[in-house]
């Protein structure tokens, strides 16, 4: 069976994420837009021929517009690819702005793009911080737009004009930071449904390869079993009897070709999962007794009370299987071929009996037990019911009570 990879977090998969090559070189393509845009505009807004009176301020103003306009383009430029780093230099872009006190510019929208990215890629730890970030930012921007017309203490007019610009700068800051984290939940959902979709399949398909695995051990080990034990029975009676040997082929034959269409109709079942396993009914229980009788099974059936109508088909097959398994077990375990069978069909329920001697584990007390004990079980499950099986009186039972409403 094909290993398969464990999940990964839903976390993991949104950021830091590799992009693909045409999603990096489109966000290098509009950082490079961008970047030329806010370089003229930032240049072109200071003026570079002054007098020699006021140079070196001029100097300064224009290594500001440009340190400004770098870090804002490079956190456009990575903003998908590490929106940390790109929190990071939209951050130190504000701070060489307020330091240099420039006014506000188009540049500023490389602020906005950070903090959407740290709210829709960011991890964990990059996410609250853009969520601090657009706070501390709503708190700032007032403050440094009006520095310059305030006085301490701050009047009425002055405060409303803090708290108006405040709550202007957080809504425009936390919106970029909540639309992000909106797409990130959309994401997360469509990751988690994705994860959900995969679990849901692998489990059909395991449930049908447990399905395939229990029918082919059905078939093919009573086939082999009614095989083997014919002949070696003709092996052992061809010098006295040589007639025996004529019925013994005979019965293999005839059990090998029953055999032959039943593993084709698992195979066909394992290429087109739509198409139904071999599904046995009431009817095929006498075929099934005559086979065991053939094989050498000293074989009393006795069922009581009769069946009135035909039950469920789920319930039918469940009947068959759990037969089947059990006299092969007894055949091929068994010390003495006599096996009896009790069928009781009640109303309600019906009730599957198999004894026979077989022989016992020194160290357990118990007979051998393999597969065919944990698929019985499973076709009793299946149905609803529940199947015992182990020594009672001397000898080995299988018993197993079978609901009909259940499956109706």
């Amino acid at each position: 069976m094909p290993e398969h990879p464990p999940p990964r977090n839903v976390a993991t998969v949104l950021s830091p994420r590799p992009l693909q090559r045409y999603q990096l070189i489109t966000d290098l393509g509009l950082a490079a837009v961008f970047g030329l845009l806010v370089f003229a505009i930032e240049l072109t807004s200071t003026p570079w021929r002054v007098d020699a009176g006021v140079a070196a301020s001029v100097v300064a103003d224009n290594v500001g517009a440009v340190l400004t306009a770098a870090a804002f383009t490079a956190a456009v430029a990575v903003r998908r690819l590490r929106p940390g780093v790109a929190l990071s230099l939209a951050w130190v872009g504000a701070v060489l702005q307020m330091a240099f006190s420039r006014s506000p510019s188009p540049s500023d929208l490389a602020v906005f793009a950070a903090l959407y990215t740290t709210g829709a890629y960011g991890s964990r730890r990059v996410f609250w911080a853009g969520f601090a970030s657009a706070i501390a930012g709503a708190v700032i921007v007032p403050l440094y737009l009006l520095r310059g017309g305030m006085s301490v203490p701050l009047g009425a007019e002055q405060w409303f004009a803090v708290i108006a610009v405040m709550f202007a700068a957080g809504f425009a800051l936390l919106l970029s930071w909540v639309s992000g984290a909106l797409v990130r939940t959309a994401q997360r959902a469509a990751a988690n449904s994705r994860a959900q979709r995969a679990a849901e399949a692998e489990t059909i398909a395991e449930q049908q390869r447990v399905q395939i695995a229990r029918d082919m051990h059905d078939v093919v080990a009573h086939s082999l079993a009614v095989v083997i034990a014919q002949a070696d029975g003709a092996r052992y009676a061809a010098a006295s009897d040589p007639g025996a040997t004529v019925d013994a082929l005979t019965t293999i034959s005839s059990t090998a070709r029953s055999a032959l269409g039943d593993v084709r109709l698992l195979l066909s079942q394992l290429r087109h999962s739509q198409g139904d396993g071999p599904q046995p009914t009431l009817a095929d229980t006498e075929v099934l007794f005559e086979r065991m009788r053939a094989a050498g099974i000293d074989l009393q059936v006795d069922v009581d009370p009769e069946p009135t109508d035909l039950p469920p088909a789920a319930v039918q097959l469940a009947v068959y299987r759990i037969l089947q398994e059990a006299l092969t077990n007894a055949l091929r375990h068994g010390v003495d071929p006599r096996v009896r069978v009790h069928l009781g069909w009640w109303p309600d329920r019906v009730v599957v009996s198999v004894r026979n001697a077989r022989p016992t584990s020194a160290a357990t007390g118990t007979p051998p037990a393999g597969h065919g004990l944990i698929g019985m079980r499973e076709r009793a499950q299946l149905v609803g019911g529940h199947l015992t099986a182990g020594p009672e009186y001397g000898e080995f039972a299988v018993r197993a009570t079978l609901p009909i409403g259940a499956t109706a």
